[in-house]
């Protein structure tokens, strides 16, 4: 079987890759256990004193897998097994937050949905021109398990894509907080892994403490209740079966997924 998640170290630096190109990095539960895993060892090792996260192949990643029967695993959908589905995945998305060292996401294409919440939880975001960045989740009736984009780009930007499930370039993610710096595609490893060498000649120390005192202080404000609440209302959303959901469904059977996103979106071309 394919390792799910590549891991290299030098220099300080752990270079955690999700590895599913075939499948534009989409998270589905064994990858979510793989990644889990590789940031507690990252945690763990005093070699590591900085995380860069990226995807490998052109995406960082397409969100979670929608091909994956997500609803049977927890509990066919009612309202409980929704609300376990986005705790758990809450927990895993923190996995960058909870890392004790800097977590860098260097990101290039697809950065959607799951796969955006968790570009968000690492510290600094570094990201191609060709990136792409969303939250489409609410124009299938799913509801995103971190709603952590308000703490970044404000509450305007966030409603804003939230509303509509809107796509934003590069450039416009900068704009609005979602990403720290841009380059050129060919330029997004070379710039990244400089920066995070960089960093990595501090000591582990007082890169962890420094990481901790930012991190209390969105904590202290309430970014974790903030989080919990969005689980409680996306449990409800989920679990509703709005009529546009159940459309979709009934296309992704008779049809196929592809012929199913593709009669969605072109309700907001």
């Amino acid at each position: 079987m394919t390792e799910l998640v590549l891991v290299e170290t030098s220099s300080n630096v752990a270079h955690i890759q999700i590895n599913r190109p075939e499948k534009r990095n989409a998270i589905n539960p064994d990858l979510m256990r793989a990644l889990s895993d590789a940031f507690g060892e990252a945690r763990d090792s005093d070699d590591v004193h900085v995380v860069v996260l990226s995807g490998v192949g052109e995406h960082f990643g397409a969100g979670y897998d929608l091909n994956y029967d997500w609803r049977n695993l927890y509990g066919n959908g009612s309202a409980f097994g929704v609300r376990r589905m986005l705790m758990e995945c809450v927990e895993f998305e923190n996995s960058p937050w909870n890392c004790s060292k800097p977590v860098i996401a260097m990101v290039r294409g697809y950065c959607l949905a799951g796969s955006c919440e968790l570009s968000m939880m690492c510290c600094i975001t570094y990201a191609s021109e060709t990136a792409k960045f969303g939250e489409p989740e609410a124009r299938f009736s799913a509801a995103p398990p971190a709603v952590v984009m308000p703490w970044l780009t404000g509450i305007r930007n966030a409603k804003e894509l939230l509303y509509s499930g809107d796509t934003v370039d590069a450039a416009t993610a900068q704009r609005i907080g979602l990403v720290n710096k841009v380059f050129p595609d060919e330029e997004l490893q070379i710039e990244t892994m400089r920066y995070a060498r960089r960093v990595a000649k501090m000591d582990r120390e007082v890169l962890e403490l420094t990481k901790a005192t930012i991190n209390r202080g969105a904590e202290i404000m309430g970014i974790r209740e903030a989080i919990h609440y969005g689980v409680e209302a996306g449990a409800i959303m989920e679990a509703s079966q709005t009529s546009s959901y159940k459309k979709f469904v009934e296309i992704q059977r008779q049809e196929g997924l592809t012929a199913a996103i593709r009669w969605r979106e072109k309700q907001f071309e």
